[in-house]
Formats: C-alpha cells, structure tokens, sequence
C-alpha cells in the first residue's frame, strides 16, 4: 500500500497556540486532523475555518484517547500513517518531513521525534522525567530509547489493533512503545528542535504533578513485572503480501536460523537467552539477559525466544528436584500442602540451588543444538548456490 500519511493534532485547552500549530502544518500538508479531547477553552474556535479534519470528544478522555480515536479514523480514510505533534507549540513543523522521511523508509516502524534537550531552557523536571522513563524503557525492553515520553512521532495505523492498550493518557504513549517492542516492531528516534518558552506562564501543560506521575508508576510497576515473566509475547512480522501478521514466538528461532550466516552465533546467542531463562533469579536475570545481548551483540531474536523454552513447570520442577537432592541426598518424591505450601521457602532455596547447575548444562543442550541445526542449514543452502 502506498504510503500516505494523516497529520494528528491532539487538542485540549490550547487556544492559545493550536492556530498556529495547525497553520504551521497546513503551510507543508493538506491532510490534518484535530481531536479535541473535550476542551472547554474555545481552541475549536481558533481553527474553524482552516480546511481540516475535526473529530470532537463532549468530555476529557485523555490523549492516548484521543490518538487511538484519529488512527481508526485515518485507517477508515485510507492512511497508512498517523504523525502526532502537539498542540502546546513545543514542536516544529519543519520538522515533521524528517520523521515522515524515515517513516517512509521503514513503514512497519514506530518514529519518535528525539527532542533536542541542550537548550537553557528545558524545564530540569522535564529532563529527569525523560531520563526517568528511558532508564525503566530499557530495563523492559533492553533497548535505548531517549525520548520515549515524546508526542512528536509516527504510529503506522496498524500497530493499534495489534494488541491491548489500557492506558487512555499521557502513559498511553510510554505504553504503546514498550509493548510494540515486546511484539517485534522497531522503534527509531529521529532527532528534532523543541521550544519552551523562557517565560513559564507561556508554557501550557495539563501534566498532572500528582495524577499523571502516580500513572505512570502504576505503568511501569505493570510493565516490569510483564517484562520478567517467563511468557511468551505474541510476535508480529510482515508476510509475503506485505501485511503484518501473527507468528509463533518460537517460529522466530526457524526463521533466524533460515536467514542469519553464522551458526556460532546464533548457537551462543541461544545459549545466553536459555542460561538466564533457566537461571532462578527472577529480575535480575531478565535484566542481565536484556543487556548482554546488546553488549555482546548477540542475536536478539534468538535470545528472547529460547529464553521461554525455560517457562515453568519442566526446567523450574528439574531445578527443585536437583536442589532438594544436594541438600538431602535424595529426590523429592512427596507433593502435599507440607512440601509446597509450608515449606515454600525451602523450595525456593532449592529452585535457586538447583539453577546453579541446570542452567549452564541448559545452555550447553539448547546452544548445541541452534548451532547443529544452523550449521546443516548453512551448508544445505550452499548446495543450492
């Protein structure tokens, strides 16, 4: 499908500077779309009679709201794409063509516009805040993202009915990024200008010290602990035709091993993701699992799948019993309330103990075997060339 973009302009209580926002983008592009999530301040007013789209909420829904709103909208129109650019005047339109340009490029890929934060005067707090995110992004997802709090971005229209998003406000746009890299879609920063206004009754922000904060601790409380559960998450790739489709997260290993040329490291990078998958340390081996495959540029695809080979019950119940032999001498042959109940601690211990062991021998079978069978796929495709 020809790649055709829709202009989003998310509007609640800034009347003050949404003209000029909207006449700035119309200069560049003819097709916009305001949602007014429910204003009370007349900003409709403003644009009335500029040659847009307007979808009008009665009452406040939030912003993520308002977004999920305009790409049905833009998928029902035709458009392939969404760029969202706020209303508050923060971003440039200028700079709208470097995000499209890369959207374009890479049109299964969510593009966040990186706002440059060298200016005098950035808010400290909106520093931290993006630091703050960004440090919890990568502890989720392994990947750097810089800005992931920023609005100015681009959302292909088919990302939103791909899986559920429960925030409806400003952690909607933390969320929806954390859970399209779970589901396998890029996620590229393009780097863009920003304005604050040296006076700060100019700026206009309905970010909620309190409210939005307590959400988006609630979010990433939410996030992590999804993050170092040992399930699977549904992955999604593009099909022959071009459309993005459902796969088995295990399929992913068949297809890593059809395409990539190195057995060995595919065979490592299976035993990386299955060692820490085996390990009994929950947290910090998916953290550790997340930033040894960026640091040793190993295969992120095969690490993340074969790490779910390790999901309960099999390897933790192997892990349990080996313990419980190191400690007593013996098998665990009894599963009552007395064994899993009152003593869960023990079992715990065991788990632990157990890991120790199972998880390097884990690694050794799993890394083995990735590697046997991409090296026979590597020298069957050779007899082909």
């Amino acid at each position: 499908m020809k790649f055709n973009p829709l202009i989003v302009i998310p509007l609640y209580n800034h009347a003050s500077t949404v003209s000029g926002v909207a006449k700035g983008v119309l200069s560049l592009y003819k097709n916009v779309l305001v949602v007014d999530d429910g204003s009370a301040d007349g900003g409709l007013d403003k644009i009335s009679s500029l040659p847009i789209n307007i979808i009008k909420f009665k009452k406040n829904q939030g912003k993520g709201a308002a977004i999920i709103s305009a790409a049905s909208w833009a998928k029902n129109n035709g458009f392939t794409h969404i760029l969202t650019i706020d209303a508050d005047g923060q971003h440039f339109p200028a700079d709208i063509e470097k995000l499209l340009i890369a959207a374009k490029e890479q049109s299964s890929s969510i593009i966040i516009g990186k706002r440059n934060f060298d200016g005098e005067t950035i808010p400290k707090a909106s520093k931290f805040g993006r630091s703050f995110s960004g440090f919890w992004a990568r502890v989720q997802t392994g990947q750097n993202i810089a800005d992931i709090q920023s609005g100015f971005r681009v959302y292909p229209v088919d990302v939103f009915d791909k899986y559920k998003i429960f925030s409806k406000r400003f952690a909607f746009e933390v969320e929806i990024i954390i859970k399209a890299i779970w589901a396998g879609f890029d996620v590229k920063e393009v780097e863009v200008g920003v304005h604050y206004p040296k006076n700060r009754a100019e700026r206009v922000s309905h970010f909620s010290f309190i409210k939005d904060n307590a959400r988006l601790s609630v979010l990433n409380t939410y996030l992590t602990i999804r993050s170092m559960l040992p399930i699977a998450h549904r992955k999604f790739v593009k099909n022959e035709k071009g459309d993005i489709v459902s796969i088995n997260p295990f399929k992913v290993v068949a297809e890593q091993l059809k395409s990539d040329g190195n057995p060995f490291h595919l065979g490592i990078s299976a035993a990386w993701g299955s060692f820490w998958g085996a390990l009994a340390l929950p947290g910090i081996r998916n953290f550790i699992l997340m930033v040894g495959v960026g640091w040793f540029n190993l295969n992120r695809a095969v690490s993340f799948s074969v790490d779910k080979l390790a999901m309960p019950p099999f390897i933790p119940f192997v892990c349990i019993e080996i313990g419980y032999f190191l400690r007593h001498g013996k098998f665990l042959t009894e599963v009552s309330w007395q064994t899993i109940g009152q003593q869960f601690l023990q079992r715990v211990l065991e788990w632990i103990l157990g890991s120790l062991i199972v998880a390097p021998i884990f690694a050794l079978i799993v890394g083995s075997v990735v590697f046997t069978i991409g090296h026979i796929m590597k020298i069957g495709a050779k007899k082909y060339l």
